[in-house]
């Protein structure tokens, strides 16, 4: 439910609604408008005897939330969630690129690769350093060595850094070195993974899984949230069905529903939605013309070597027009995509005259 302060509402009455409501072992939210205070309430509210409530100091309505999904709903917050990322806003009206490569296979490449993305038009590096993958004699990632390379990236070229977690147990360990947590496909509904990231307080971005409904998607979202953790950000990476010529369908659907269902940011993942380079950037283009808040893209050098998944991986060349693209793209829709060129005089390598890293 919300609760909808009056005008003239002090902040005593404000924090008695408080102490009534976590009393009884819900949690609340504070949205502080121009005008007045609305206080949002997560958990069972059945325990709540909102005639009581009504007739406090201070309250003018209470507006019960008809979606399960409570935080998650724009319901409960009609303003867009912004997630700030060093310098970077995440959920505003400029969209956010993220690149690299699938997983870190070393240091010399994913600084080559770092730098290349940077120059292109990415504002974070993406890179696994633990791969959940399906054979389990396949690369299973560097782990912590993989770690070290992408926080040393993002010292080299000042971008913050996205890498997945997959256990909860590895959390404070990627927080050590991360600037946003990605929760993959696989692990959607994995709640003791959410409840950590939650916990964590660390920007999350939330993949959808192969066959997950955007209500189970949003609800995985409210594990999070229900942690005080608002830095919530949802990715649609396509869902299984029964084509077979790329490797998942890509619901572009999903970014207008969740627009309007929620307030969390939703970012594309056309590289895994579609599953082959030459497809990616109609997906990603069709993603910001949809009302995508950014993308996020696998890039490699050399895709034909990459030590997992290169067949959707863009080379940066192809990568650099692709955001010129999105740029226009961007533009027809009234919002944009800084440019991360490095101004002349300067070049990526020079780091004293980078932004500082997150």
């Amino acid at each position: 439910m919300i609760v909808v302060m009056k005008t003239a509402a002090t902040k005593e009455h404000v924090d008695a609604i408080i102490d009534r409501v976590e009393a009884i072992g819900c949690k609340t939210h504070i949205i502080v408008g121009a005008e007045r205070t609305v206080i949002g309430v997560i958990g069972d509210g059945r325990a709540i005897d909102q005639r009581q409530l009504s007739r406090m100091i201070g309250v003018e309505t209470i507006v019960p939330i008809s979606k399960p999904y409570k935080g998650a709903s724009r319901e409960f917050k009609p303003e867009d969630t912004h997630i700030q990322v060093g310098d970077i806003v995440i959920g505003g009206k400029d969209l956010v690129v993220m690149a690299g490569p699938c997983s870190i296979e070393g240091r010399t490449a994913l600084l080559e690769v770092a730098h290349a993305v940077k120059e292109a038009g990415a504002h974070i590096l993406r890179g696994g350093a633990y791969k959940p993958r399906s054979s389990p004699y396949s690369f299973q990632g560097l782990g912590e060595e993989g770690l070290r390379y992408l926080a040393e990236a993002r010292e080299a070229t000042g971008m913050p850094v996205i890498t997945e977690v997959m256990d909860p147990a590895l959390v404070p360990l990627v927080c050590e070195y991360a600037d946003i947590l990605q929760i993959g496909a696989r692990n959607m509904q994995n709640y003791a993974l959410l409840n950590a990231v939650g916990k964590s307080g660390f920007p999350v971005l939330l993949k959808r899984s192969f066959s997950g409904t955007i209500e189970e998607w949003l609800m995985s979202a409210e594990y999070i949230l229900s942690h005080g953790n608002n830095n919530v950000m949802l990715c649609e990476r396509g869902i299984r069905a029964n084509e077979t010529e790329t490797r998942n369908t890509f619901d572009i659907n999903a970014i207008p529903v969740i627009k309007n269902l929620s307030h969390l940011p939703i970012i594309a993942d056309p590289s895994h939605a579609t599953g082959k380079w030459e497809y990616v950037g109609a997906g990603a283009k069709a993603a910001v013309a949809a009302g995508a808040d950014g993308v996020i893209l696998e890039v490699h050098p050399h895709p034909e070597d990459a030590w997992s998944d290169g067949r959707q991986s863009l080379k940066p060349e192809k990568f650099a027009r692709l955001v010129e693209q999105m740029r226009a793209v961007a533009v027809a829709v009234e919002r944009d995509i800084p440019s991360t060129r490095v101004p002349a005089g300067l070049n990526g390598h020079n780091v004293s005259t980078l932004p500082p890293a997150f």
